[in-house]
């Protein structure tokens, strides 16, 4: 027997709104019958109805719908708060995008009115199934490089930030929030329940005065390991994707496409160095070690089936709704996030370590 479909609207019909809308229309038809967007610039309401999308005429008509059982949340990070608690006040279960928003306190009345309305609340944290990142989850989980001592992990691009809300710090804009937040989340995901002794991060102001176009953040955890996290908009040649450090070995994952390899010892009796010259100079300290001590391997490339961010998020979010699972992307989860993100800031603004947990 074929389950009800379950209404869906979008507010704010821009970037992202549009592509969930895409999603639900094109790719959770089974699942989703999708009602309708609503954007307070008439200009994206009219490109909607091009698209054969009804456009609400205001928020209230839509959230007002009772077809609709939940709300996608896709407009500038500083509206996020007072859309989806009113959403849920008027019984819309509610995905908002990420950042969920820019502070604790903000995040806390989120919680509290899905609590208030016994409503699904979530945040669309994609990137968790980023072919890449389910890559070095495979090769941390499976402990392929021995004790991982350290992580790196870079987005970088060359067209400084985009010119639009997001380059203005009072709409919630800047790397930190926009490539930041899913970087970090990634961090947080992979290392699990680890807590995060401390935190320092330098952020970047080459492009843009109001709010910041690159980070470099150091976290270091309990358990030893240090994890780099960086993104930059006037990288002009591109650094690796990830980068990771164990004691057995090493990964590298360049690009998007998933170039890269895992480079392990495998003879560690073969100590034997021959120096090398090396600038002016010789030296045995940093010279290769010689290929019969070590083998090249493959990425051992993750094959989505069923985990992909094209289907996954969407699916346990539904399941969720049915009451036939729990949600993947869960709100203590975000509110970890959030306060780390706070963190990253004030040790950014007062350029200072900050003691996170």
């Amino acid at each position: 027997m074929a389950k009800k479909k379950l209404g869906a609207a979008v507010i704010g019909y821009g970037g992202m709104g549009s592509w969930h809308v895409r999603k639900m229309t094109q790719q959770m038809t089974d699942d989703i019958d999708f009602i309708g967007i609503y954007d307070i610039k008439p200009e994206r309401a009219e490109a909607a109805e091009e698209n054969g999308i009804h456009a609400f005429s205001s928020r209230e008509e839509l959230l007002s719908d009772d077809r609709i059982d939940f709300v996608v949340v896709a407009t500038p990070n500083n509206f996020h708060r007072e859309i989806a608690v009113d959403a849920m006040a008027h019984g819309k279960n509610v995905i908002s995008e990420k950042p969920v928003t820019m502070t604790t306190e903000e995040l806390d009345k989120m919680i509290d009115a899905s609590k208030k309305y016994n409503k699904v609340f979530t945040v669309h944290q994609n990137r968790r199934w980023d072919p890449d990142f389910l890559t070095i989850r495979r090769i941390y989980e499976e402990n392929m490089l021995g004790r991982v001592f350290r992580i790196e992990s870079r987005v970088h691009g060359s067209r400084g930030v985009p010119g639009d809300w997001r380059n203005h710090k009072e709409f919630g804009g800047g790397m930190i929030l926009d490539w930041g937040i899913h970087i970090i989340d990634q961090a947080l995901t992979l290392m699990g329940e680890t807590k995060i002794k401390s935190v320092y991060a330098i952020t970047d102001y080459i492009t843009t005065d109001d709010c910041d176009d690159g980070f470099k953040l150091e976290l270091k955890f309990e358990n030893g390991l240090e994890y780099h996290c960086e993104v930059g908009t006037s990288n002009f040649i591109e650094m690796p994707r990830w980068y990771v450090l164990g004691l057995n070995g090493s990964a590298i994952i360049r690009d998007w496409d998933l170039n890269g390899e895992i480079v392990k010892v495998s003879d560690w009796e073969n100590r034997d160095a021959v120096p090398i010259q090396a600038g002016v100079g010789l030296t045995k300290t940093m010279a290769p070690r010689t290929d019969d001590s070590i083998q090249k391997y493959p990425l051992p490339f993750v094959e989505n089936k069923g985990f992909d961010d094209k289907s996954e998020f969407y699916r346990n979010f539904i399941a969720t709704l049915r009451g036939e699972e729990t949600q993947h992307v869960t709100l203590a989860q975000q509110s970890r996030l959030i306060k780390l993100i706070e963190a990253i800031m004030e040790s950014a603004e007062e350029n200072k370590v900050i003691y996170f947990e």
